[in-house]
């Protein structure tokens, strides 16, 4: 039987500068990324489905921009619901947390930093997910810019 080339409990990790904290936030970050990401496609097949569309395609520029905005309205959704909820003791904690990241990532960093302090965070995700895909798919005109401007 041949020795692992690299020692120690995770390989994975080895050459990585950053430290275990800093890898947990990583981690965790990327894994809300990845369950909007996979929510996002599946309410866009099941607009597109329902009104007769053809499915996304990878190759679509067209497609991607849709996805990524569909991605960016969940993640906004997903902010106010949690916000809405959240005690008034945390409140300060996750602006901190949104206003430390820049661009598109502050709603990345908003989301990890809930994660970490509410222990029904997920719970919350997908009753928070669900309502906005039921809400989508009800109204699948979605909050266009003209029905957010004339309400």
């Amino acid at each position: 039987m041949s020795e692992w080339p690299v020692h120690g409990a995770f390989p994975h990790q080895h050459g990585d500068a950053r430290g275990l904290m800093e890898r947990i936030q990583a981690q965790l970050r990327e894994r809300i990324e990845e369950a909007v990401e996979m929510a996002a496609l599946k309410l866009m097949v099941d607009l597109r489905a329902a009104a007769g569309r053809p499915a996304p395609e990878s190759t679509s520029a067209a497609d991607r921009s849709e996805f990524e905005a569909g991605s960016r309205a969940l993640l906004i959704w997903l902010r106010d619901a949690y916000v809405a909820e959240l005690s008034p003791d945390l409140h300060s904690g996750f602006d901190e947390a949104e206003t430390a990241a820049d661009g598109p990532g502050r709603l990345l960093a908003g989301q990890a930093w809930l994660a970490r302090r509410l222990p029904d965070y997920w719970q919350r995700f997908e009753r928070y997910q669900r309502q906005y895909s039921e809400q989508r798919m009800a109204d699948p005109s979605g909050p266009g810019w003209l029905k957010r401007l004339f309400g």
